[in-house]
């Protein structure tokens, strides 16, 4: 009776009135149970918008249940990122174990599929991500725990063990028990399995012998999808129109750059084989793999941003090109005049528009494959004028990318009143001056990604100190003032303004106004990130502190916008400290880049300061002075909801563990740079001796 309940639990998901006092519970003496968990899902998701964490989630583990299903798998629960099943239970299965393994395997297949088709989505890194799966076999209770929400749960040592072969594993490796083992060799599995060199130890067991489930070789990890779905429809008709289905297409299409047609070849002859190294994209430069994906995303985010720019434009004004006059006026805008000469107390937005709500959807906005190619070969360009340092490099600016954009992600509005207040124009005028207007204007948004892409381009692995030394006529150009940020601007500029991203160019700016503003933003939000320049420090501290003051924290648009302003250049400042208000893995690892890049110049003669020397105390030290601070700020300006919790919150834990851990970190870190490796732990251990 018991396990027909329990059975009957399982597919319907009730059990009969008559037994409700008796508990639904059986013992299966044959079953293997399986945890799989995805390595590296905690840091990784710390720097992420919470729908990109549950797209992950979703896509991977409902991929999972598929396969369950064909193998006649039982899907148990699924923990946070853990995902639990087992085979044998609630239906005995001589073969459980066999069931058990070429599940774990097809499911460690299929992730890697699915992180590397979310990638374009949610960020190069997701195909980073790796599982761990851990199996053991032997004796399993089952049962309904009833209440509120009864749920079908297993005990007994072998969850217990089966946990543990999880948490002990090794990413991407199915990690088994002897148990486990043991049944594989008695139906003529032993081939499949290999002996783990190193003893687990588990607690409550001691030693435990274990094995590593062979796998056959992994897919290549290879980008197969074809570029136009994304960026474009290359068989949109004609120039700029609303379509049927109120969707714009921009541009000429009748003259395509064959840039879709070479990547569909490109993908054909290149399917199902591993890449070279190095890879050119049409009409681009020579990247390396790794760089291409980050290409791949930063291109990806800003064409969603242009449909929205559009979108926007359309509705507002009804404007689709761009004069030919405003390239001119582009071209030399600026000249004579340094970037830093450029920077603004007040930026002016876009005031409310009313007629901005009956917008198209941006989805429905069909950008051409030139614009889509321009782009791609813009922001390529942009990688390749990144150099190879440890710290400041195209990575690191595509990481300040992600973070601007879940900053502005998680912009929210004011508590709204919807039976005082009529629904459509005056809810989204609220919103509008309750954020100042960042969130109506999308070339404002747009603006402030694209600076967090360029603000470290041609970045030469020194503060600015040290650069104004080492190349003179950069510090005459410049007169010594936030030099590395003045020429990553106008390298930036520049490159832009060549003729052939004309395309592009139309869809970032229409108008005069729109130019100014478009480069008004990424001349303030790049020279922010100068943060050891007093004089600009000093500036913005009393903006804020003037934006914020009773006296100017009124309705009127000059205080909104330079209320705007200032928010603005706080939020791409933490964006280009985000790593310290991240999780803890995601700190240290670029804590350790920028030590390495610091501890480099020192070691080559380029810096006469030890960086080593006072790394410890000088991080403590900012995050006190600068971070934590820093973090507050985004809190009090009162625009970006939870983000700013989770920011503070994540600053004060990493300053703790940072104190408790730190000064590990830097002699592990001197001893992994240093000239003579190993000499740092001969010296501590000789000291110890003493």
């Amino acid at each position: 009776t018991h396990s027909n309940n329990l059975l009957n639990f399982m597919s319907k998901g009730e059990h009969k009135t008559v037994e409700a006092a008796r508990p639904i519970a059986e013992l299966f003496p044959e079953a293997t149970v399986m945890f799989a968990d995805i390595a590296g899902f905690t840091a990784w998701s710390s720097i992420r918008e919470p729908q990109h964490v549950f797209m992950l989630l979703e896509s991977i583990f409902q991929s999972f249940d598929g396969i369950a299903k064909s193998f006649g798998v039982f899907k148990v629960e699924t923990v946070g990122d853990c995902y639990v099943a087992c085979c044998g239970v609630p239906e005995p299965n001589e073969d459980h174990a066999t069931v058990m393994a070429q599940f774990a395997r097809e499911c460690l297949r299929k992730f890697h599929l699915v992180v590397q088709d979310l990638e374009l989505k949610l960020g190069p890194d997701t195909s980073d991500l790796a599982m761990r799966f851990g199996l053991n076999s032997g004796p399993v209770t089952a049962g309904v725990l009833r209440g509120e929400r009864a749920r079908f749960q297993l005990f007994g040592d072998t969850v217990n063990t089966a946990a543990r072969m999880e948490s002990t594993g090794a990413r991407n490796r199915i990690h088994i028990s002897e148990q486990t083992a043991d049944l594989l060799k008695a139906h003529g599995r032993e081939t499949w399995i290999k002996a783990r060199e190193d003893a687990v130890q588990a607690k409550g067991k001691g030693t435990l012998k274990t094995f590593w489930l062979e796998e056959e070789a992994a897919p290549p990890r290879l980008w197969q999808e074809n570029d136009d779905q994304h960026l474009g429809n290359a068989s949109a008709p004609g120039p700029l129109a609303v379509n049927e289905d109120d969707g714009i297409d921009l541009g000429d299409h009748s003259t395509g750059s064959g840039y879709g047609e070479g990547m569909e070849e490109f993908h054909r002859l290149t399917a199902g084989t591993r890449l070279p190294p190095m890879e050119q994209a049409p009409g681009g430069p020579v990247l390396d793999r790794r760089t291409q994906r980050l290409v791949d995303w930063n291109t990806e985010l800003l064409m969603q941003l242009l449909k929205q720019v559009v979108a926007r434009r359309f509705a507002v004004s009804g404007r689709r090109t761009q004069p030919d006059a405003l390239w001119e006026m582009a071209q030399n805008v600026g000249e004579g005049h340094m970037p830093v000469e450029e920077v603004v107390e007040i930026i002016q937005l876009p005031d409310f528009d009313e007629r901005a709500i009956r917008q198209v959807d941006p989805d429905t906005v069909i950008l051409s494959p030139e614009v889509a190619a321009q782009c791609r070969s813009y922001v390529g360009r942009l990688a390749s004028m990144y150099r190879d340092n440890p710290f400041h490099n195209f990575e690191h600016a595509s990481h300040v990318t992600m973070s601007v954009s879940k900053l502005l992600s998680r912009i929210v509005a004011p508590e709204i009143n919807k039976d005082l207040l009529g629904e459509g124009a005056i809810q989204e005028m609220i919103l509008h001056d309750h954020t100042y207007g960042i969130t109506s204007d999308p070339l404002t948004q747009f603006s402030v990604v694209l600076s967090a892409l360029i603000h470290d381009v041609d970045h030469r692995g020194v503060p600015n100190f040290l650069l104004v030394k080492e190349d003179e006529s950069l510090a005459k150009k410049y007169i010594s003032k936030s030099v590395a940020e003045q020429n990553s601007v106008d390298l930036a500029w520049k490159t832009l303004m060549l003729n052939e991203y004309g395309e592009l160019r139309s869809c970032i700016f229409s108008d005069l106004t729109e130019l100014r503003r478009f480069r008004a933003l990424l001349i303030n939000s790049v020279i922010a990130t100068d943060i050891f320049d007093k004089e600009q420090g000093t500036m913005r501290k009393n903006r804020w502190a003037k934006a914020f003051s009773d006296e100017y924290k009124t309705t009127d648009r000059k205080d909104q916008h330079r209320r705007a302003t200032i928010v603005i250049e706080h939020l791409i400042q933490a964006s280009d400290v985000a790593h310290t208000m991240q999780h803890w893995h995601v700190y240290t690892k670029w804590n350790e880049r920028l030590f390495q890049e610091m501890f480099e110049s020192y070691l080559t003669g380029r810096s006469e300061k030890d960086p080593s020397a006072g790394w410890y105390q000088g991080e403590l030290g900012f995050f006190d002075n600068y971070i934590i601070p820093l973090a507050k700020k985004l809190k009090n300006c009162g625009v970006f909801g939870v983000a700013s919790d989770e920011y503070l919150n994540y600053a004060v834990e990493n300053r703790r563990e940072w104190a408790d851990k730190g000064e590990e970190i830097v002699a592990r870190m001197i001893n992994k740079y240093g000239p003579n490796e190993g000499q740092f732990e001969d010296e501590m251990q000789q000291k110890l001796e003493i």
